[in-house]
């Protein structure tokens, strides 16, 4: 298993960046710049995850394809074509990306957010993102996210089906999924369902805990530091080591470098449990 997450301190050079991704002990990153940096700055920092067994799991999207301002729309699709340019370049694992919404907040709920018709351009932004640039070392993936597709296993498989390209491929956030009291009751099948769906195309993995806000109406469901929610951490790493032992498992959203630190050292302290070798 591979693992990673952000870094939270400061770098101005690889060699800055590689001292914090050390001190985390991180086998897999987040590919450190985006597509506005000069074409030497990213490979030398390809460079030095190459020279380091550093797996770039993710280049990131994280703008609004599916905004009604036609201009912002344009210019996130724009950025979207660059950074998968970007991830076919470094060969990272994804082009990561959340589906979007036709509301104010680009990653918020919008009712239509559930309609056919956002659903069938979702479909059809995907495609038109993979085919603009024909990818064949990455591949572009859609975090699920609570409130816009995909939010169900069920649902990121007939999304795959659905954009039918190879270059399309699953990047699980389960959390992200667990949007109501079944799911989070039954947290262990629900983690299962979603390995055992998604297996053969999953390329990254967002390892978080979540807890019940005990009586707060009329649910919450809040994401917490790893360890102390409800969440069998060890099953996350079982079930990943499973899909092979490239597959990076990321710790996420965490407020500062302290909590990081923390997040790494549960997760490998999961994975020895687990009996799973944490690179």
């Amino acid at each position: 298993m591979r693992l990673g997450g952000s870094v939270m301190k400061p770098y101005n050079s690889p060699s800055e960046w590689l001292a914090h991704v050390k001190e985390y002990g991180y086998s897999a990153v987040i590919f450190p710049v985006d597509s506005t940096a000069p074409r030497q700055v990213w490979k030398d920092y390809l460079q030095c995850a190459k020279d380091n067994d550093l797996l770039i799991g993710e280049v990131g999207i994280w703008r609004n394809v599916m905004a009604r301002d036609e201009k912002e729309r344009q210019a996130a699709l724009d950025y979207s074509y660059r950074q998968m340019e970007l991830a076919e370049e470094v060969g990272a694992n994804c082009c990561v990306n959340i589906s979007g919404s036709v509301g104010t907040l680009w990653d918020g709920y919008h009712p239509a957010n559930a309609s056919r018709q956002v659903y069938d351009i979702i479909v059809e932004t995907s495609q038109k993102i993979i085919d603009t640039v024909k990818p064949t070392r990455t591949s572009y993936s859609l975090e699920p996210m609570p409130w816009m597709c995909p939010e169900s296993p069920e649902e990121y498989l007939q999304l795959i089906k659905d954009v039918d390209r190879p270059a399309f491929k699953a990047h699980l956030d389960y959390c992200n999924m667990i949007n109501g009291l079944d799911r989070y009751r039954d947290s262990d099948a629900f983690i299962r369902k979603c390995f055992d769906l998604l297996k053969e195309h999953i390329v990254s993995i967002h390892a978080k805990d979540v807890l019940l806000r005990d009586g707060a109406l009329p649910i919450v469901i809040e994401e917490i530091q790893p360890g102390q929610g409800g969440i069998d951490l060890a099953l996350v790493c079982a079930e990943a080591e499973k899909l092979g032992a490239d597959i990076p498992v990321y710790v996420e959203h965490l407020p500062d470098h302290a909590s990081y630190m923390a997040a790494a050292a549960t997760m490998r302290e999961a994975a020895r449990k687990a009996g799973v070798f944490c690179k």
